[in-house]
């Protein structure tokens, strides 16, 4: 269990980079999904050497996950990285509500206790409305796409634990096919691409061979060993990390109320974190 959360932990600090490349301004939000998943699929099929699951258990769990990807890249170019990711972080919401009957695992009274800690911390992150500027043109469009991968991505989650179930190392197969999907998905809407400068096509890899490749090789093997809810639990570390960089790398300032709400989930977690690993010895 040790090395999982391990594992979850590294991929949450991978995928909490994303915001901050995903701003990059010389691509659209569907050529950052597409590029991106694209190179993701490469790097992945080299990692793999070509072994993949074709199987339509794989394409079904892939067109999940290849909607969260591209309705998340989309919404975090319309609104600003915090709310994108804060209201994706809503996931485990739908995961306490479906997971007992997909997944048959049991919900403990401590989960609740944390998801309403979470909850508070993300109403504080959402209280103010982002306004419109360079890097958020569009917030109500992009929280509304938000809300919508939040949904998706919890069925991701589920999905992929599920396959791990039932064979272990299967996952990897369906982020590959996931990616091809994404990548195929956005292609259309994508060309022709931009003359761009090399550092924005070196964004673009680092986004396909790390913030996406890296990381879920990482996660795979989480949750090949965790509840989905759990892995879903540390994930929302995400949100706190991933305005950082973005406030960081492009000067998109997250505001009061989302340290204010981040600060919450931190301590949240880090309890959970705690009270979990004292239970375990």
């Amino acid at each position: 269990m040790g090395s999982a959360r391990l594992y979850a932990l590294v991929a949450t600090i991978l995928f909490s980079t994303g915001g901050a490349a995903i701003k990059t301004g010389a691509f659209t939000g569907m050529q950052v999904s597409s590029v991106r998943a694209g190179i993701a699929v490469l790097a992945l099929l080299l990692l793999v050497r070509g072994r993949v699951d074709w199987s339509p258990r794989m394409w079904g769990i892939g067109a999940v996950y290849a909607a969260s990807l591209t309705l998340f890249v989309n919404a975090t170019k319309l609104t600003t990285a915090a709310n994108a990711i804060f209201i994706q972080s809503t996931a485990p919401l739908w995961i306490v509500l479906v997971g007992p009957f997909l997944l048959h695992e049991r919900l403990r009274r401590r989960d609740l206790a944390y998801m309403l800690a979470v909850g508070a911390g993300v109403a504080l992150c959402v209280v103010a409305r982002p306004v419109v500027t360079a890097t958020a043109p569009n917030p109500e469009l992009g929280n509304l796409l938000a809300v919508v991968t939040s949904v998706t991505w919890a069925f991701t989650l589920m999905l992929l634990r599920w396959a791990e179930r039932a064979r272990p190392g299967v996952g990897l197969s369906a982020v590959i096919v996931g990616n091809i999907l994404a990548c195929a998905a956005g292609l259309p809407f994508a060309l022709p691409l931009p003359a761009a400068p090399a550092v924005e096509w070196a964004t673009l890899a680092y986004l396909g061979i790390i913030q996406i490749g890296l990381a879920y090789v990482c996660l795979t093997r989480a949750v090949a060993h965790l509840p989905a809810l759990e892995v879903s639990l540390i994930l929302l570390l995400e949100p706190v990390l991933n305005p950082m960089w973005t406030w960081l790398i492009r000067g998109e300032e997250p505001g009061g109320w989302v340290i204010a709400g981040g600060a919450i989930i931190v301590a949240a977690t880090a309890v959970k974190a705690v009270y979990d690993a004292r239970q375990e010895h």
